[in-house]
C-alpha cells in the first residue's frame, strides 16, 4: 500500500514515526516527511518557517510543492496529511477535487477551534477521517462529522513521568525553540537569566543544526551543558524555560515546572491578536482552562518576556501544584493515537 504522506513539521514526524511501528512492513510513505522513513520528495529543512511573513515570502515554493503533491495522489492508495493546516487543507480541496475517491486521512486538526472556525465544514465535507488528539475538539463538529479522538500521540512517546520534585532546583533546561526565527529571539534573554542563576544549566538544541548554525544562533554555550533528546533531559530536569510550541506540552506531561515564552515578529502577533480567539497560547492551559477554568504554568508573550519577568516566575512558581496537575492532564488525554490511526489507515 502507498500512503501519500503530508508532514511538514519536526513534531508532526516524531508522531509519524510513532505512527509507521504500528503498521505493516509493506507500506511505502510517499510524499513530505523526513528522510529516515524513506524517501520523500525534499529536504524538511527547506521548509523551516517563523510566521505569516515567512510563509508570504515562500508563498511560490509552496505553491509548486502543492501541485506537487497534487500530481503525487494518482499513484497513492491512501492519503495522510498530519498538522501544518496552512498547507494541508489547501492540498486536501485539491486532492478530493481531482480524485474524489481517494481516502484522506487528517491527524493532528487544524485548530479551527481557536481561529477560522469556518474551516470546519469544509474539513467535514472534504476529509474522510479527521483524527482528533484532544478530547474537546469534537464539541467543535457537527453530530455526523467524520471525527474521533484517538488520544495524544506524545503518550506514544513518553515513557517516564514525574511524581514529585526535588527540594533543591539543580538542573534547569533551557529551550528557545527549534526555528532560527524564536531562537534568536529568545536566546539572549534566556543568556542573561542563566547568568543569575546558580544552577547547573542545560540546553536543548535540535540535532539537524550544524556546528556553524549553533554558533550563529545560540551565541556562547561554555555555561550550558549541550543535550538533543528532550524527553529524557526534561525528566532528569528541576525546571525548564521553554518556547511556546510542542515542547511546552511534553513538559506538562512529563511533569517538570517550566515557564512558557513566546516573541513572535510584531506583525505576526499582531495578526495573529486579530484572528486568534483563545486566551492562551500553551495547549496544557488552554486544555486546563477547558477542564477547571484554571491554568497549568505561567505564560509570558512578546514585551513581557523579559529577565525580571521570567526571574520573578521562577522563584514563586509552586512547583508541587504543577506536578500534580501534570497527573490531572494524563488522565485527561488517557493514552497514545499511533494504534488507533494505524487502525484508521488499514481498515
Amino acid at each position: 500500500m502507498k500512503i501519500l504522506v503530508s508532514a511538514l513539521e519536526h513534531s508532526a514526524n516524531i508522531h509519524l514515526k510513532s505512527l509507521k511501528k504500528e503498521l505493516n512492513n509493506d507500506i511505502e510513505f510517499i510524499g513530505i516527511f523526513d528522510s529516515s522513513l524513506g524517501k520523500p520528495i525534499l529536504d524538511l529543512r527547506s521548509l523551516s518557517i517563523m510566521g505569516f511573513v515567512d510563509a508570504l515570502k515562500k508563498l511560490r515554493f509552496f505553491f509548486k510543492l502543492n501541485a506537487q503533491m497534487v500530481d503525487l495522489a494518482e499513484d497513492a492508495d491512501k492519503i495522510l496529511l498530519i498538522d501544518s493546516s496552512g498547507f494541508n487543507l489547501p492540498l486536501a480541496k485539491k486532492i478530493k477535487k481531482r480524485y474524489p475517491n481517494k481516502e484522506i486521512i487528517y491527524y493532528i486538526l487544524p485548530q479551527a477551534w481557536a481561529w477560522k472556525k469556518k474551516r470546519i465544514p469544509v474539513l467535514e465535507k472534504t476529509i474522510d477521517h479527521l483524527c482528533s488528539i484532544l478530547p474537546f475538539e469534537k464539541d467543535f463538529y457537527s453530530e455526523n462529522a467524520p471525527i474521533t479522538y484517538v488520544g495524544h500521540p506524545l503518550l506514544d512517546q513518553i515513557k517516564e513521568f514525574k511524581t514529585s520534585i526535588n527540594d533543591n532546583i539543580k538542573n534547569v533546561v533551557f529551550m528557545p525553540g527549534s526555528r532560527k526565527g524564536e531562537i534568536s529571539k529568545l536566546m539572549p534573554i534566556y543568556q542573561e537569566v542563566r547568568a543569575k542563576l546558580d544552577i547547573n544549566a542545560i540546553i536543548i538544541i535540535p540535532d539537524y543544526f550544524s556546528e556553524e548554525e549553533i554558533k550563529t544562533l545560540y551565541g556562547d554555550l561554555s555555561n550550558f551543558e549541550r543535550k538533543t533528546d528532550a524527553h529524557k533531559t526534561l525528566y532528569e530536569a528541576d525546571f525548564a524555560f521553554i518556547c511556546s510550541g510542542t515542547a511546552t506540552l511534553e513538559a506538562s506531561l512529563i511533569g517538570v515546572p517550566f515557564i512558557l515564552t513566546y516573541i513572535a515578529k510584531a506583525f505576526d502577533y499582531f495578526i495573529a491578536t486579530k484572528f486568534v480567539k483563545i486566551e492562551y497560547v500553551g495547549l496544557a492551559n488552554i486544555m486546563f482552562d477547558k477542564m477547571n477554568g484554571t491554568t497549568m504554568h505561567p505564560e509570558f508573550i512578546q514585551e513581557n518576556v523579559t529577565v525580571e519577568n521570567l526571574l520573578d516566575s521562577y522563584k514563586n512558581y509552586d512547583r508541587s501544584g504543577f506536578v500534580e496537575n501534570s497527573k490531572m492532564l494524563r488522565e485527561y488525554l488517557k493514552n497514545g493515537s499511533s494504534q488507533k490511526v494505524a487502525s484508521i489507515i488499514l481498515s
